[in-house]
């Protein structure tokens, strides 16, 4: 059985290892609805034999309270290989082989930052940057094994949808990076909330980082998250960390 398998779909148990804040936002009676559903397809799931990643969909969540958060980051599903998700999007840990948008991901930031004597980031493992204040978030927390999207429209949306919103809302100021028209769908939770600054630019995929409208290579997003975030007198991000 793999290590990252979710050996226990009780989402209400995790739910309640979760910081107050949070639990605040997943008890909203649609969302509750959302997580109970969510339950009874993972455990039948489960029961089918279905190997399912990752074993914490929350672990994103884990790290921040919304007032801590300085950038998100919205992917869309976990990776579906054995051994990647991690629960953090774009992230895997640092023994699997980089994924090519992960490769992207440090290529634009090795060209932004290139005055810099450091190279890019050798470790793959972006919990660094979630200690840091980035909310590394799927808006599907879980998928099975060789199957992408398998868990997409099954509910993960509702609940997302609502933790985006309540960070949006939180009057911390924030940098939201959205890439690709997926993560852009979620500009209207956001706009108008509090006094962020949203970035957007195509998905850092091989098949879409270099083409129009906005290449993710050569967006400048790390750079102008942590322009901005000095403007509102909070800490830049070390994205070279």
């Amino acid at each position: 059985m793999p290590a990252n398998q979710l050996l226990d779909p009780d989402l209400q148990a995790q739910c309640m290892t979760l910081c107050a804040t949070w639990r605040k936002v997943l008890a909203v009676p649609t969302v509750t609805q959302a997580i109970s559903d969510l339950c009874r397809m993972l455990k039948s799931r489960c029961e089918a034999g279905a190997t399912i990643y990752p074993q914490d969909p929350f672990r994103a969540l884990r790290t921040l309270n919304p007032s801590d958060i300085k950038v998100v980051i919205l992917g869309q599903d976990p990776y579906h290989g054995p051994g990647q998700a991690q629960g953090l999007a774009f992230s895997v840990p640092d023994d699997m082989a980089r994924p090519p948008s992960l490769r992207n991901i440090f290529l634009e930031i090795d060209r932004e930052f290139s005055d810099t004597i450091l190279a890019a980031p050798a470790r793959n493992d972006l919990t660094r940057w979630a200690t840091q204040g980035v909310l590394l978030l799927n808006t599907v927390l879980t998928v099975e094994d060789g199957k992408p999207a398998s868990h997409a429209k099954m509910g993960w949306e509702v609940v997302t949808d609502a933790l985006i919103e309540a960070v949006a809302t939180d009057s911390a100021p924030k940098v939201f990076m959205l890439w690709g028209n997926h993560a852009q769908a979620k500009r209207s939770l956001i706009e108008n909330r509090g006094q962020h600054l949203i970035l957007m630019a195509n998905h850092p995929s091989p098949l879409s980082a270099r083409r129009p409208p906005v290449p993710f290579l050569g967006c400048d997003h790390f750079m102008q998250a942590n322009e901005w975030l000095l403007q509102q007198n909070r800490q830049p991000i070390d994205w070279k960390e």
